[in-house]
């Protein structure tokens, strides 16, 4: 078929339509913007993880060549936000990297030299970094005088705080989740595991560091230019910020040169301000160091689990706490985390309480299925040492427990339609858990979830003269979502792929999408342009009957031509029809529509990871040699860009599994704040990835289509951890995984599978 769409009988798959541009370079990026009079603008950050600002001496940058201003935050207008949040530091600095002052120059390398002299004077204060000692009623405040914020990881499907837990001292959020007799359950449990589960603090590692333009027209209305993943999102928080109406603000959607949860809102209020000050477009971009620094990655998190089970694994009771470290801000991701660990599987008798907690750190946010990976390499590490605590296999002691469409959920709703025991099933199947594994190699197992975003959304649809369909959306394009929206479009209307265009308008001219996150651009924007595709299909054949004397019911549209049933000699173009409705004198209406949706149920995402590993016993250096990922994707509208986010995810995994860390030493510094210290996976370390895709239609989506984004990313950290198990014997419980202790304890006989 002439969409490129995946059809009964057999895959295909659509190239990206802005895959040249990327791969030769023509593709302009924020960075890349020229414009009359720009100034650049280079950031002052606080060297103390918790400190009172006592002076900024500014009078030496100022008079340094080329600059246009030094500001700190006194200099600019108050905003409204938590003290982490304000564009420039006001009174106190919560964690090391926080700017406190801005110097805007002529060039960037004059920003750069004038910010070395600025001298900022601080009075060291405690700081509080660990999430758990933070809690406690003598711990130094973090969120002075503030409560929580805008949690962005709510706008990518994350589950946010009941509000009903009472929360500790620096507790931006807490919620419990309570079912059954716990305490009963596991008092009659023949087995019960018992497990501490840490994950580092992660940075998202995209290529494209953070950055912003910003310039006013002469009504005052500043335009700001970001590679956000949410140009609607960032205009509204940035204008909520300021105190300005959403008139006075434009965001215009750039190019994202990887995002993964990171790039939503970070600089944009800053720039804004900085552009009004000095009244001339400007420009910040981070340094690499500036980027780990303040550029907010993902939070670490510690997890205490109790898994009582009865002779045979049978899952009676699970318990636990959950702890997040959101730095000095107020993202929340626990509550995420318990219903991911309380839902998964069918178990009846449930405890689990969650904080996240602030430190003097920098502030987290999502990154790529908020709170799921923490979550599930908590989880499938319990499962795992359960099942070797019962003798039983652990892909047939998930399978057990799995629940499938119809099945009550613990909310009391029937699950949807869900792929998990289909995912099972053929990951058991798979050679790489069938066939044994070599010398020193075991082969571990883990199931992720991710539940989705919703957010409503439209798209128009017109036809041009030329016969160009043209699709404009507000969602921005991470994955190649654009690509597939157009193959959605060409197939909805009738016309070839190569006939249709896709254009992300800003925040004046879009018409309405969520953030291009949570794995819900397809699921949501989708249904919009496939509502909007329909009606001009629709006016289409109306033309045509009219033109060609037929009835609606006896004409076809296929490969951008309107025919007369059983008389293909009689047809008419779509450039033909809709150029009839662009003329002067015209008595047709222009080929045009509007679809507006709001998807309101979820299309939960299961998938199941398959890792080979091999534990070198001298070293304790983990080489996994064999991957396999099988998921569910309600239908698979372009396989190899669906394949194409499996090994990204994949990848991700490793890295968090294997090396990857945001390390602050007891002072609050940062110790990975480079890509020589961050530790991301190199192409060596990448193993062979073998992609199933399991095919469980959902309800709401277009054509049948979940989202597949965030599911990848979830449980590579449990799958190589369980198979550094299955290799040696040994069972960490943190990750990154430390070849030093793997080392110390590795040598004995590995396990048994079952």
């Amino acid at each position: 078929m002439s969409d490129g769409l995946q059809r009964e009988g057999g895959a295909s798959g659509v190239p990206r339509l802005e895959g040249r541009s990327k791969v030769t370079g023509r593709l302009r990026f924020t960075d890349d913007l020229k414009m009359v009079g720009l100034c650049h603008v280079r950031l002052v950050v606080s060297d103390r993880a918790h400190a009172r600002i006592r002076a900024i001496a500014v009078e030496a940058a100022r008079t340094a060549p080329g600059v246009v201003a030094v500001l700190t935050g006194r200099d600019l207008p108050p905003v409204s936000a938590p003290a982490a949040d304000q564009p420039l530091a006001r009174e106190t600095v919560l964690y090391v990297g926080q700017p406190v002052a801005a110097v805007v120059a002529e060039t960037e390398a004059q920003a750069a030299d004038a910010a070395q002299l600025v001298s900022v004077e601080l009075e060291p204060l405690p700081a509080a970094l660990d999430p758990e000692a933070a809690m406690a009623e003598e711990a130094p405040l973090v969120l002075e005088g503030g409560g929580p914020g805008a949690a962005e990881a709510g706008v990518h499907g994350a589950v946010t705080a009941d509000g009903d837990e009472p929360r500790p001292r620096n507790c931006a959020a807490a919620t419990r989740i309570r079912r059954g007799d716990p305490d009963a359950a596991r008092a009659g449990a023949a087995h019960v595991v018992r497990g501490r589960y840490r994950s580092a603090a992660l940075h998202q590692g995209f290529l494209e560091p953070h950055t912003v333009v910003a310039a006013l027209d002469p009504e005052g209305v500043c335009t700001v230019w970001s590679p956000t993943q949410g140009a609607f999102l960032s205009q509204r928080l940035t204008a909520e910020m300021l105190g300005w109406p959403d008139r006075r603000l434009r965001v215009v959607p750039m190019p994202v040169g990887g995002g993964f949860g990171g790039k939503i809102l970070l600089l944009e209020p800053l720039v804004a301000l900085i552009a009004a000050a000095v009244g001339r477009p400007v420009r910040l971009t981070l340094t690499r160091t500036e980027e780990f620094l303040l550029g907010r990655g993902g939070p670490g998190a510690v997890i205490n689990l109790e898994l009582a089970g009865g002779p045979g694994g049978e899952l009676l009771a699970l318990s636990g706490r959950v702890v997040f470290d959101c730095g000095a801000g107020a993202e929340e991701h626990a509550a995420t985390a318990l219903h991911l660990v309380a839902d998964t599987y069918q178990i009846a008798n449930v405890d689990l309480v969650g904080y996240d907690v602030a430190t003097h750190k920098t502030p987290a946010t999502a990154y790529r299925a908020p709170g799921a990976p923490q979550a599930f390499f908590a989880l499938e590490s319990a499962l795992d040492e359960l099942a070797v605590a019962a003798g039983v296999d652990p892909l047939e002691l998930r399978l057990a427990h799995a629940p499938t469409g119809g099945d009550p959920r613990p909310n009391g709703r029937p699950w949807p339609p869900i792929g998990l025991r289909a995912c099972l099933e053929r990951a058991r199947a798979h050679p790489l858990w069938r066939e044994p594994s070599g010398p020193g190699e075991g082969t571990g197992l883990a199931v992720g979830l991710w539940g989705g975003g919703l957010e409503p959304a439209a798209s128009i649809c017109r036809v041009e003269a030329d016969g160009t369909l043209v699709v404009q959306v507000g969602a921005s394009d991470l994955t190649g979502s654009h690509t597939t929206l157009a193959a959605l479009a060409a197939s909805q209307v009738g016309v070839p792929l190569d006939h249709v265009r896709v254009e992300l308008g800003d925040t004046g001219s879009a018409p309405y999408a969520g953030v291009a996150g949570g794995s819900k651009t397809i699921y949501t924007v989708g249904p919009a342009v496939l509502q909007a595709g329909q009606a001009v299909r629709d006016q289409l054949l109306e033309i045509a009957a009219r033109e060609l004397e037929a009835s609606v019911a006896d004409l076809d549209l296929v490969d951008g031509a309107v025919i007369v049933r059983g008389s293909p000699a009689q047809r008419r173009t779509v450039a033909e029809l809709a150029g009839l409705a662009r003329r002067f004198g015209g008595r047709y209406a222009p080929v045009e529509a509007l679809g507006r949706v709001a998807v309101r149920s979820q299309a939960p995402m299961f998938t199941v990871h398959l890792a080979r590993c091999r534990v070198d016993p001298e070293t304790g250096a983990v080489a996994v040699t064999g991957y396999a990922a099988v998921q569910d994707v309600g239908r698979a509208l372009n396989p190899p860009e669906i394949a194409g986010q499996v090994h990204g995810g994949v990848v991700q995994g490793l890295g968090r599994a294997l090396g990857e860390a945001l390390d602050w030493d007891e002072a609050g510094q940062l110790r990975t704040a480079s890509l020589v210290d961050y530790l991301l996976p190199t192409i060596e370390q990448a193993p062979p990835i073998a992609v199933e895709l399991v095919e469980i239609p959902s309800t709401d989506g277009p054509l049948g289509a979940k989202g597949v984004g965030e599911p990848p990313a979830v449980p590579g950290a449990a799958a190589i951890a369980n198979g550094v198990f299955r290799a040696c014997g040994v069972r960490l419980r943190e990750v990154p995984l430390d070849p030093a202790r793997l080392a110390a304890a590795a040598g004995g006989p590995a396990p048994p599978r079952g």
